[in-house]
């Protein structure tokens, strides 16, 4: 009884190999576009910052930096019970997120090769940064005596489709949110490295500076497209993206609070300061950003946190599942109506904060 608390047992596909997380509205997505319309584009009002990026990717500064050292030599056995699951679980969904990123930039690069070269070759260098990423990643899911089937996530996963202006304010939010997450994490457990619990986390300055780089060659496609940027359309879409990560991030790490209690940080304030910096870091290419400073806004993400533990408990009752669905429905409608009042904000208008006439 007690080797069962301590060791929490997976669902496995095989021996050693977990089965993917069941897909839900919080899970990692992966993506697919319209690569023809995406070949298309004009590259040329902000080409040059383009070639620059590119340099950076040919560069490649990280490539000596994803190998593991002797730190990681050990048992892990010392990291058990619901930490270990919490451990894995963090694993599982940053390999799968790094995962999904190389194989779209991987098919875009190889559908854009003839026909737009300069995005085809940066996108296939961003693509083998994210390797490295979900590789790394899964490499340490080894040292828990779990791996993920990289081929199996490839063919079972759904894809979800978005035009390409929609791919753009994505990916750089999840690169920016992503840059702001990991180096958050390195700084703390640097100044307090009695919290580090496993060895990955000492490569996450170097990490953190592919996905600052990815999210600046999305920045520098949406200056040379403009209509991603200069009508009330984008302004909207902006809006809608900025809100979609930021709550997907938040309801997700307070459900997962007691991992990052494990790294020495409360969930809240590491989610508010990862938000903060990346909507400030958003307001310097999107037209507007969400005043996440208001206290509405926390308030009203806080009312879905509640709402989210009434779901989860209704799914592990005994409840028939024909019922179940009624019992969610409340929920569900007050969590929508929650985002729609988090919608309708007020934003922040940056076009005037930077002094640029749309």
């Amino acid at each position: 009884m007690v080797d069962s608390l301590k060791k929490p047992t997976f669902e496995e596909i095989r021996p050693g190999v977990k089965a993917p997380a069941k897909e839900t509205l919080l899970t990692p997505r992966f993506y697919t576009t319209d690569f023809e319309e995406m070949a298309q584009m004009d590259i040329s009002p902000n080409e040059d910052e383009l070639l620059a990026i590119l340099e950076e990717f040919r560069t490649d500064y990280n490539r000596h930096h994803f190998v593991r050292d002797e730190e990681f030599k050990q048992s892990w056995e010392h990291i058990d019970g619901e930490k270990r699951r919490l451990f894995v679980e963090f694993l599982e969904r940053s390999c799968t997120a790094e995962f999904s990123g190389f194989l779209l930039y991987k098919e875009l690069g190889r559908r854009l090769k003839n026909k737009n070269p300069v995005l085809a070759e940066c996108f296939t260098l961003m693509s083998r940064d994210e390797a490295r990423h979900a590789g790394f990643l899964n490499k340490a899911m080894s040292d828990f005596n779990l791996e993920l089937d990289l081929g199996f996530l490839t063919k079972s996963k759904q894809y979800t489709f978005f035009k390409p202006k929609f791919i753009f304010y994505a990916t750089y939010l999840s690169e920016k949110i992503g840059y702001w997450r990991y180096i958050t994490i390195y700084r703390h457990l640097e100044a307090h490295p009695e919290d580090r619990i496993y060895p990955i986390f000492r490569f996450f300055e170097n990490w953190c500076q592919d996905e600052n780089r990815h999210g600046d060659f999305f920045d520098a496609i949406m200056k040379a497209k403009p209509s991603c940027l200069n009508d009330w359309q984008a302004k909207l879409w902006c809006r809608f993206f900025l809100l979609s990560v930021f709550a997907t991030m938040y309801l997700n790490d307070i459900q997962r609070s007691a991992f990052y209690a494990s790294i020495g940080l409360n969930a809240r304030d590491y989610d508010k300061y990862v938000i903060e910096k990346t909507n400030e870091t958003s307001g310097r290419v999107f037209p507007v950003v969400l005043d996440v400073e208001k206290p509405e806004f926390y308030e009203r993400l806080e009312v879905c946190v509640k709402n989210n533990e009434q779901l989860r408990a209704i799914v592990s009752s005994k409840t028939p599942k024909a019922l179940q669905l009624f019992q969610k429905l409340p929920y569900y409608l007050s969590n929508g109506w929650q985002f729609l009042r988090l919608y309708l904000m007020k934003p922040i208008d940056m076009t005037v904060k930077r002094g640029a006439v749309y």
